[in-house]
């Protein structure tokens, strides 16, 4: 009887056992990657799933988005929405391959396979679609202008037009083509480069007068020298920031629309924003429609 009752008792742990191995399949935390998913065959998401992989590109330079961190990866409100994402295809967090997307070769990243999204404060338009494809708007963002603490002659983007100061942004971007239509003369007078960090540095060190880009870029820099810099005037122009993929891929850019859309309903695109960018005072506002085109 006792070898009989020892026998049981081993048959019912190892059931124990066997149902909580299968139960840790299921697990939704973020490392989990959200558990087993079924696609399409053929699809993006069928083939990211099975490789267990995925390459993001995102911005490292950019406090609150996608900005280096002592991880040594990125980390902000891009990184975070791409997560959410990446979930939702059932991939662990921790395979995704983050890849430097500076503005100036997002598309290149997509088209060349480089990336197999790009979520890089990606504002969507027209000639960016000639040659990829956008799911969102996830966030609407609105140009704006860095000065010195201490300077009060730059009020806006007109203050410009006498053709006297110097304005830096970004080849490639959106900020970088619309300042250029505020000054004087375009040769002098703006100053482009790869990264906002060294736009911030010739900020700081005299050779331009002021830094022009999406004013949550812009407050992440002033959080972090609120003694030195400070924003002048009010936002210009609106900027939805889309999530970018291959031009003809249509499930995959009709998937992540409706992981976005998840997201504005069940809280997590609130909390993406409230850990990372909504520290540095940007008002988050109402969540955006997605465009389904």
């Amino acid at each position: 009887m006792k070898l009989n009752r020892m026998t049981a008792a081993l048959g019912a742990l190892t059931l124990a056992l066997a149902a909580g191995a299968c139960g840790s399949s299921n697990d939704d935390s973020p490392s989990s990657g959200g558990g087993s998913k079924s696609f399409a065959a053929g699809s993006t998401m069928e083939r990211l799933n099975k490789a267990q992989s995925i390459k993001v590109g995102t911005k490292f330079d950019q406090p609150g988005f996608g900005q280096k961190g002592l991880s040594g990866k990125p980390e902000g409100f891009d990184v975070e929405v791409a997560k959410l994402i990446v979930k939702e295809l059932g991939i662990p967090t921790d395979k995704i391959q983050y890849v430097e997307t500076p503005s100036k070769v997002r598309e290149d990243a997509i088209v060349n396979g480089q990336a197999d999204m790009v979520v890089a404060t990606y504002t969507i338009n027209d000639k960016r679609k000639e040659r990829v494809a956008f799911a969102g708007p996830y966030y609407e963002a609105g140009q704006n202008i860095m000065v010195k603490k201490d300077d009060t002659s730059i009020t806006g983007p007109d203050s410009f037009k006498d053709g006297t100061k110097k304005v830096c942004s970004v080849t490639g971007s959106t900020p970088a083509e619309e300042i250029k239509k505020h000054v004087k003369d375009v040769a002098t007078q703006v100053v482009l480069f790869d990264t906002y960090d060294k736009c911030r540095d010739a900020l700081k060190g005299g050779q331009v007068n002021a830094v022009t880009t999406d004013n949550v870029i812009l407050l992440g820099y002033i959080s972090k020298a609120q003694d030195s810099f400070k924003l002048a005037g009010d936002n210009f122009t609106k900027e939805p920031y889309g999530i970018g993929v291959k031009k003809d891929d249509t499930a995959f850019r009709n998937f992540i629309n409706d992981v976005l859309d998840k997201s504005f309903k069940d809280g997590s695109w609130k909390k993406a924003w409230d850990d990372t960018a909504g520290k540095f005072g940007a008002q988050l506002g109402d969540a955006p429609t997605v465009n389904r085109y």
